[in-house]
């Protein structure tokens, strides 16, 4: 017999299906996630399929973040992850993540996380979505795991209006690294307006491929969505990658402020970041002034050029962080009192520097300041 546990889904139980109204939405402050269930999408990828633990529903928008806590052998780890689920099925969150050479977080979720384990989470975050920029008709443009945005948008895309007009482009190693492909190719039978385009760099035994192949670039692009001009165009994948497409675009006198693209923690930021504290430094800024960090009851005084999250370390107050470079938001902390300088890059709303908070990585004190952490 099953047990009955209300809005989770666990080994051996059946969630409840209470309507939305009758549970509240998941609060990342004081509820974490239970894995539900693990699927093998492609060579070293992975989506990991997540509940509330005691019951819940998840609010966010299609192409948004979150950010893991995982607490592994040298120490917890804080790991940004795009959702790939669709808002439209608010029961449950998925992230599709890839494992990489030399990945040490996404390996532990691969080795540990399992249908049953609990895991601490932060989020929603993220202003890549087509919520905060929609159009009439769209260019999804991805590579590799980039896509996991991309397939958020579409699958609600999918479920809320199906008649969208979309391009959708993803570029992969082989044949048989495309992600969610037997998906979206379902997708395409069901939406009249959506257009496919793979773009393996090579061929594989393992999986015949007969179309189109290599490195995007200006012909490859006008071939599969020769109106690109006229699109709303998204574009996430490693930085090398949008570099290339944002050049091609560029070139083409492409309207920039309809070209979005995604990046956690990309070096020019960190270089933007690092180059901060020096000019801060350097004038002498965050001298001798004292940090109060009123939960644990800790006070440290911060070094020029410091920021609140590297002084917090320095007094071993945990506040959690996963990008260090103001994108991801998982270090937002509530400031009682004082000032300070936040160069942030788009991690925290303005509505929520208006009620007090800062992102920890980012801010740097120009008084005394009292940290709710």
């Amino acid at each position: 017999m099953n047990m009955m546990v209300q809005g989770t889904s666990v080994v051996g139980t059946v969630p409840s299906a209470l309507p939305l109204d009758q549970i509240g939405p998941w609060n990342s402050a004081r509820q974490m996630l239970v894995c539900s269930n693990v699927i093998d999408e492609a060579p070293d990828v992975k989506t990991f399929t997540f509940v509330v633990e005691g019951g819940g529903w998840f609010s966010y928008m299609p192409g948004q973040f979150i950010t893991v806590e995982l607490r592994a052998k040298g120490g917890d780890l804080h790991r940004t992850y795009t959702v790939s689920s669709s808002p439209s099925r608010p029961y449950s969150l998925s992230i599709t993540i890839k494992a990489q050479i030399n990945s040490i977080g996404t390996r532990w979720m691969f080795d540990n996380v399992k249908p049953g384990s609990r895991i601490r989470a932060y989020g929603p975050s993220g202003h890549f979505t087509l919520a905060r920029n929609p159009g009439n008709k769209y260019l999804f443009i991805s590579a590799g795991s980039g896509i996991t945005p991309m397939m958020s948008m579409l699958r609600w895309l999918a479920d809320c209006a199906p008649g969208t007009d979309v391009v959708f482009l993803n570029s992969a190693r082989r044949p048989e690294d495309i992600i969610f492909r037997e998906e979206l190719e379902l997708f395409a039978k069901r939406m009249p307006n959506l257009s496919l385009g793979f773009l393996p760099e090579a061929r594989s035994a393992a999986n015949p491929w007969a179309g189109l192949m290599g490195r995007i670039d200006r012909h490859k692009l006008a071939m599969l969505a020769p109106d690109f001009m006229s699109r709303e165009l998204f574009c996430c994948g490693p930085d090398p990658f949008m570099k290339a497409v944002s050049s091609i675009v560029r070139a083409e006198g492409f309207d920039m402020g309809h070209y979005h693209q995604e990046s956690f923690g990309a070096t020019s930021i960190a270089e933007s970041v690092h180059k901060q504290a020096q000019d801060v430094a350097t004038k002498g800024k965050a001298t001798g002034l004292t940090v109060s960090f009123l939960g644990s009851g800790e006070e440290k005084v911060c070094e020029p050029g410091q920021t609140i999250l590297e002084t917090a370390r320095a007094a071993n107050v945990r506040i959690p962080a996963a990008c260090e470079s103001g994108i991801c938001g998982t270090c937002k902390v509530l400031k009682r009192s004082g000032e300070v300088e936040m160069r942030h890059n788009g991690g925290i709303s303005d509505q929520e520097i208006n009620a007090g908070f800062v992102l920890a990585c980012c801010s740097r004190p120009t008084s005394a300041v009292e940290i709710e952490a």
